[in-house]
């Protein structure tokens, strides 16, 4: 199975296959609203805004298994991020990105690109990059800003 087989749910509720975004480059981001790397988002929007007219995309899966950083609904945090970071990428339905839970866009996308210590996701904020043809070229982790990954994009687009 490659990734555009898989399905994921919108924030609210609706079921979309990852093929919507076919053709493009996608950043995939596991998130927190209450995390240190919470400012991220600012970043993260930046480079939306500086590349989507190319074919870029931001995916935003809110991620509650850290900390529980993630409290609330998809709404509440939908609310938090468009309000505080003016965050205008797509956002998704909360999800698990570790264990029996594990939706599986992740486990796909850590089949693809283990991490430095393992595949297991380590925190909040941690980044995929995914080509135009849906392969999975990078994994950054939480320390990777978003504006340290604007030269690996520009490459792919």
């Amino acid at each position: 199975m490659g990734i555009y087989e898989i399905k994921v749910k919108t924030r609210k509720g609706e079921e979309i296959e990852m093929s919507t975004f076919k053709g493009k480059v996608l950043l995939i981001v596991n998130t927190a609203t209450g995390c240190g790397f919470t400012p991220q988002y600012e970043g993260l929007e930046k480079l939306y805004q500086a590349y989507k007219d190319k074919g870029f995309e931001v995916l935003d899966f809110p991620c509650n298994q850290f900390g529980h950083q993630a409290p609330g609904t998809d709404e509440e945090i939908h609310t938090f991020c468009t309000s505080r970071y003016n965050t205008t990428f797509p956002r998704f339905s909360k999800i698990d990105v570790n264990g029996k839970d594990e939706h599986p866009l992740y486990t796909y996308l850590k089949s693809q690109k283990g991490g430095i210590f393992g595949n297991n996701i380590k925190w909040n904020f941690s980044k995929f990059l995914v080509d135009r043809e849906g392969n999975v070229v990078k994994r950054y982790d939480s320390l990777k800003t978003p504006e340290k990954i604007a030269s690996d994009i520009e490459k792919l687009l």
